[in-house]
C-alpha cells in the first residue's frame, strides 16, 4: 500500500456542544451527567494508563512502519466534510480511504475512493454501533463481542457491508476500555491489511452476513456502567480463581 495523503481533523468545540445536546435529547439530563462524571473520572484515573499504552503502541508501529509522515501531503480541517477536504481527496484519486473519525461522512466524500471508504470500528457491528462499542460490550458482559469491525461506509451509521470482525485476548480487570478498544484494532492490522488488499486487487471477498442480527446504537460511556462492569469483572475473576482452586 502507498499512503497518498492524510486529512487531520482538528478539535471543534462547536461539535462537542452538538454532541452534548444530542446526548441530553436522547438520554436525558441524568444520563448526560453520568456520562460527564465518567469523563472526569477517566481523566483522573484512566488517562495515565491509556497514555502509557498509546506511547508504547506508537513506538511499535513506528518501528514496523518507518514512514516519514512529514513528507505525506496533509490537510488539517475541523470537519472532514469540508469542501477543502473533498477537493484534497479528489486530487489524490485514492483507491481506498480509511476513516478513523467520529464524523458521519457525506457521500461526496466517502464515494471518492475507487474501491470505497472503510471504517475501523472499535466494536462488533451491528450489535454495538457508534464510537464506544467495546465499552458497551464489556459493560453488558457480552464478552464474545468485544472486538472490531472493518466495514465499508454507506449512508447509515456503521451500517455498511462488513468485511472483517476480529478480537484479541484481553484482561478486563487490569485494562481500561481505552486500551482494549485500541488493541482490538492495532493487533489485527495484518488481517485488516489482507482484507483491504483483496478488495483493492479485485479478488473474491467473503463479506460477513449480518442479516437478522440485532442492531443497536449506543451512547457515551457512563460512570455507573463503568463501575458495574469493573465490579462484575472482579467478581467473575474471583469466581474463576475459586473454581480453579477447587478443581
Amino acid at each position: 500500500m502507498h499512503l497518498a495523503g492524510i486529512v487531520l481533523i482538528a478539535g471543534d468545540r462547536a461539535r462537542q456542544w452538538r454532541v452534548a445536546r444530542r446526548e441530553i435529547a436522547r438520554r436525558g439530563i441524568v444520563s448526560f451527567a453520568d456520562a460527564l462524571a465518567f469523563r472526569v473520572y477517566s481523566q483522573m484515573r484512566l488517562a495515565k494508563q491509556a497514555s502509557a499504552w498509546s506511547r508504547s503502541e506508537l513506538e511499535r508501529l513506528r518501528a514496523r512502519y518507518p514512514v516519514a509522515l512529514d513528507r505525506i501531503p496533509t490537510l488539517r480541517v475541523a470537519d472532514p466534510n469540508d469542501p477543502r477536504a473533498q477537493a484534497f481527496i479528489a486530487a489524490l484519486a485514492p483507491d481506498l480511504i480509511i476513516a478513523r473519525c467520529k464524523f458521519i461522512l457525506k457521500p461526496a466524500v466517502f464515494e471518492l475512493a475507487r474501491h470505497g471508504t472503510y471504517a475501523l470500528h472499535p466494536g462488533i457491528c451491528p450489535e454495538y454501533r457508534n464510537a464506544h462499542g467495546c465499552f458497551w460490550a464489556l459493560a453488558q458482559r457480552d464478552l464474545n463481542r468485544v472486538g472490531m469491525t472493518l466495514l465499508r461506509i454507506d449512508r447509515g451509521v456503521d451500517t455498511g457491508p462488513v468485511l472483517l470482525q476480529a478480537t484479541v485476548p484481553f484482561d478486563e480487570v487490569r485494562e481500561s476500555h481505552h486500551v482494549i478498544q485500541g488493541r482490538v484494532v492495532f493487533e489485527n492490522l495484518d488481517r485488516i491489511e489482507n482484507a483491504l488488499l483483496a478488495v483493492a486487487r479485485g479478488q473474491s471477498v467473503e463479506w460477513i452476513d449480518t442479516a437478522g442480527r440485532i442492531s443497536s446504537v449506543w451512547g457515551q460511556p457512563r460512570l455507573t456502567s463503568y463501575l458495574r462492569w469493573k465490579l462484575a469483572a472482579h467478581r467473575d475473576r474471583r469466581r474463576l480463581s475459586r473454581h480453579a482452586a477447587v478443581s
